[in-house]
């Protein structure tokens, strides 16, 4: 599954993504981004749910960066 594919999908059923899925897919796709205060504010965030036990928790926190996805998918 391309790298697109897998945003389309946890877009489109982000209640049935895991956390660990997420994160995969964000940093996939941090190295796209030119920005380097936003790969760093990224990476930061991801540290930062990788800490979390609890995944309903960590999901949480991954539905507040949704719209990197989307930003990425604006780019291609």
């Amino acid at each position: 599954m391309s790298l697109k594919e897998q945003i389309d999908s946890i877009l489109a059923d982000f209640e049935h993504v895991s956390s660990s899925e997420f994160i995969e897919v964000l940093n996939s796709i941090k190295p796209h981004f030119k920005n380097k205060l936003i790969v760093e504010y990224l990476e930061g965030k991801i540290q930062k749910i990788e800490n979390i036990q609890d995944e309903k928790e960590k999901l949480i926190q991954c539905k507040t960066l949704l719209p990197y996805l989307d930003w990425y998918l604006q780019g291609l």
